[in-house]
């Protein structure tokens, strides 16, 4: 049994932790930090976790508390674990990151696109980019995993084999995609708000968004080329999912039988990608580690459309770092994993 540790475990993404450490067989929930939270009782902001931990309260934030810890999740908002992982590496064996803080492993990309230099540069080549489905390989026995976000996640899955293979243009690719509001966290915004987004659907982050050089990172370093990807982010009025719709010009004539066929060659043998012929839609994946993923080919224009769907609470962060722990552990990598959806 692996004794593990939250760190930012009041968010949306802790309660995900949580839940999913619930039904771990191999993991164990020994601390759960929380600092706007601190002395509340988790059962008491999340009674949907009442069963599994009718007795544990959020702690606040202290070095001592990762005693005796195998692995540590960390599921802060940007720029906290940059100021947390010195801190705690050499005390926990393992540290697997939530946060864009450690993606990259060039510093010269946070001044530009988060808008402040990285407070721990000489980190940034330890860590290893947390997505098993293209970068399996550097994961096992890993010690520091820097964990894909959800849009990066959604995209790179269904754009990294069509450009690995040859089939679309590494430069022009449009990512247009979709998330539901849990994506912005659970402190009260007024942009997220009911009245806000309940009957609305708007695009934000444009041209800027700090996931575009995530998204080109992630395809490019699969396929072994630079990419160039312009990322527009849409809310929608939604509590989970994400549905990205990419676009990206054909290298030569092609077919969707030619398409899919690259995407079942890649996944068919990946415990939590299905490919589609069929659009995918964010509730066929609500509250499962499945990704679905499809793509079309279209003659009139020589475009690629591709797309692909996930919960973007699970797949999309805290199931995606629980499927990098398994492999970086050792363990089966589906090991805790719901593989069903919810429905209705």
């Amino acid at each position: 049994m692996h004794r593990i540790a939250i760190i930012g475990a009041s968010g949306f993404t802790g309660a995900e932790f949580l839940r999913l450490c619930a039904g771990h067989p191999e993991f164990e929930v020994v601390v759960a930090t929380g600092e706007s939270q601190a002395g509340t009782c988790v059962a008491d902001l999340y009674p949907s976790l009442a069963a599994a931990y009718p007795e544990m309260v959020f702690a606040p934030y202290d070095p001592s508390i990762l005693e005796g810890i195998d692995l540590a999740f960390m599921g802060l908002p940007h720029g906290h674990s940059q100021a947390l992982v010195p801190q705690i590496r050499g005390r926990v064996p393992h540290i697997v990151d939530l946060s864009a803080d450690f993606r990259f492993d060039d510093p010269a990309i946070y001044p530009e696109w988060y808008g402040e230099a990285h407070a721990a540069p000489d980190l940034l080549g330890d860590f290893v980019f947390g997505m098993p489905e293209l970068f399996r390989d550097r994961l096992p026995g890993a010690e520091l995993v820097a964990v894909a976000g959800c849009y990066v996640t959604t995209a790179s899955l269904t754009l990294a084999p069509l450009l690995a293979a040859g089939l679309i243009e590494p430069t022009g690719i449009i990512v247009d995609a979709a998330s539901g509001v849990s994506g912005a966290g659970r402190p009260p915004k007024p942009n997220t708000t009911f009245c806000a987004v309940d009957e609305d659907f708007t695009a934000y982050g444009l041209l800027t968004h700090r996931h575009t050089p995530e998204i080109e990172f992630a395809i490019g370093r699969h396929a072994g080329t630079e990419a160039q990807v312009l990322f527009t982010p849409h809310l929608a009025p939604m509590n989970r999912g994400i549905l990205a719709t990419c676009y990206a010009r054909a290298t030569t004539a092609t077919s969707t039988e030619a398409l899919r066929d690259v995407l079942h060659q890649r996944y068919d043998g990946e415990p939590f990608v299905v490919v589609r012929d069929i659009p995918p839609s964010t509730k066929a994946t609500l509250g499962s580690q499945q990704v679905h993923v499809t793509a079309w080919a279209d003659d009139r224009t020589g475009w690629v459309v591709a797309m692909a769907s996930l919960d973007n609470l699970t797949k999309g962060a805290s199931g995606g770092a629980l499927q990098a722990a398994n492999v970086a552990l050792g363990l089966p990598e589906a090991t805790g994993l719901p593989t069903v959806g919810l429905h209705p």
